[in-house]
């Protein structure tokens, strides 16, 4: 990390105020490497050099990573595996520090998922109170008929791990493709396990595909296999998303609606596809 001025990292650090900082060091009250500097402009390397002031060592801030990657299927949403099955972990290897997964996508289901080490937003991300918007495009054995999909919308009781049962929250569906086992688009507000496909299952039809191609502000935008950072504005969305809850979402009765059937191929979700070009992130695959 380049070295920067020492008001400016005890700022930083959260220990006082520019200003206030540079009175510390004017008043010698701060030492760098066990020696006192008093001259306004000293820099100084938070991740290598002893900082003290008043005699508390400084830390310096924990620089946090955010990355966005398309799983394909066939990888585990885990940091390691039991069964030795090929983990999301082995797509972004090239990735400088840990990260970890924010919630996942099982082993046959495709798309966005997120991956920092900033715990507190994972965390609120993953409340189910955030109600922070996911969208999926799915594929279903059978036509699903408009009350079915109305039951989806009101919510339906699923079971989860331990028999236990709960209510689903208000969710959006359209059908985005017609045939005999056609493609619709789902948005939810929770992430409960396998939430999409049981919900399928509890009006008798089983899901076939599944792709993520939303969660709160991110979209699916690169091939599978391939991830990238968030940029700032990025990252500054979701931390709001996060932290707004329920305003971030459409409300429940929204959720709830009825929606007319509507095959409208034009939808930018559908179908994701790749395109053949000069590779983003790691896309060799083990």
């Amino acid at each position: 990390m380049p070295a920067e001025r020492l008001q400016k990292i005890i700022a930083a650090a959260g220990v006082a105020s520019r200003r206030k900082a540079e009175e510390l060091i004017t008043a010698g009250r701060v030492l760098v490497n066990g020696q006192p500097v008093t001259e306004l402009g000293s820099k100084a390397d938070p991740e290598h050099d002893h900082i003290r002031v008043d005699g508390k060592l400084l830390h310096a801030p924990e620089r946090f990573s955010y990355i966005v990657l398309n799983k394909p299927k066939g990888f585990v949403t885990t940091v390691s595996d039991p069964e030795h099955r090929p983990t999301v972990m082995d797509l972004v290897k090239s990735v400088k520090g840990r990260v970890y997964p924010v919630g996942r996508l099982d082993w046959a289901s495709e798309g966005l998922l997120l991956l920092t080490n900033d715990g507190a937003l994972a965390n609120a991300l993953m409340k189910a109170a955030s109600h922070v918007p996911k969208k999926y495009v799915v594929k279903v054995a059978g036509i699903p008929d408009e009350t079915k999909l109305d039951k989806l919308r009101r919510g339906v009781s699923i079971a989860e791990k331990g028999g236990r049962r709960v209510r689903t929250a208000p969710a959006q569906i359209k059908l985005i493709r017609e045939g005999d086992n056609p493609w619709l688009e789902v948005t939810i507000i929770e992430g409960r396990n396998r939430q999409v496909r049981k919900m399928f299952e509890e009006v008798g039809h089983h899901v076939e595909k599944i792709r993520r191609v939303q969660y709160g502000p991110l979209s699916l935008d690169m091939p599978p296999g391939e991830f990238r950072s968030l940029t700032l504005e990025e990252v500054a969305k979701l931390k709001s998303a996060a932290a707004s809850g329920p305003k971030t979402a459409a409300s429940r009765s929204e959720f709830g609606a009825p929606r007319s059937k509507s095959a409208a191929s034009g939808s930018k979700f559908f179908p994701p596809r790749s395109k053949p070009g000069k590779p983003q992130g790691r896309k060799s695959r083990p």
